[in-house]
Parts: structure tokens; sequence; C-alpha cells
């Protein structure tokens, strides 16, 4: 099973640029969000903001500098769905998958979008979306 669950979008401060988007839609900043990594949850789905080092704005419609983004997808089994995606035409870039099984690995799609695979450990689904593991 393939689930979309986050929306990432690379940024020089995650967290100036998720208080915007909390502004803008009216939603709160995720609880743990932090200089790395923000997130705003809609339904099943994060809008992500990751911290980027010597990050450079897109310029629309400037292909030097493109838009930038990648999708998560969380699944149930990595290898089943490994082979699946690359049948479809994507090109695995760089694997982050630990000796438990546990990470996720970059990919390309046809056209050289990136998204990841993930498998995190003690995920539950539900109707409403992702329930996390408590982070210690």
């Amino acid at each position: 099973m393939l689930r979309l669950t986050d929306f990432i979008i690379d940024c020089p401060d995650t967290m100036k640029l998720a208080a915007f988007y909390s502004e803008v839609t009216g939603r709160p900043i995720k609880e743990g969000s932090s200089e790395d990594w923000a997130g705003i949850q809609f339904g099943e789905i994060e809008l992500a903001f990751i911290r980027v080092d010597d990050y450079r704005a897109p310029q629309w419609p400037d292909s030097e500098h493109p838009k930038q983004f990648h999708l998560d997808f969380e699944v149930d089994e990595i290898e089943s769905e490994q082979r699946r995606v690359l049948d479809l035409g994507a090109t695995l870039r760089q694997d982050f998958i630990g000796p438990n099984g546990y990470g996720w690995q970059v990919y390309t799609d046809p056209t050289g979008h990136p998204f990841c695979l993930c498998r995190n450990k003690g995920v539950i689904w539900t109707d409403q979306g992702p329930i996390w593991p408590k982070r210690d």
C-alpha cells in the first residue's frame, strides 16, 4: 500500500516559512517542529518545510533556478514498492534504508522530479491519516 504523506518544500528558514503558511492557511504549525523540519497537517498530508544549506530560490519561469519540492510516500513494504516504481519508470538515486528495514529511498520520476519511499517504525494508519510514534 502506497500513501502520500508529505509535500516538502526546501527553504533557508523552516519556522519562518511555516509561520507564513500557517497564517495563510489558518492551520497551526505542528508540535515538535524545529529549525531543521517544520510541518502543517492537512488531514492525511503534511505540508513540510526542510532547511537546506545554500538555498537558491526558484525563479519562475526561469529553468536555471527551477521549482523545488519532493513527495514522500509511506509504504508497508519497501522491496515490493521499489520493484513496482522501478517498473513504472522511476530511477533509484539514494538508499537510506537501515539494517532494520526502516528509512527512505530517493527516486526520480521519468521526468526527473524527486520523490521518496519511506518506511517508518511505529506508524499507525487511521482514517484521519498517520499517527506517528512519540519522540523521545
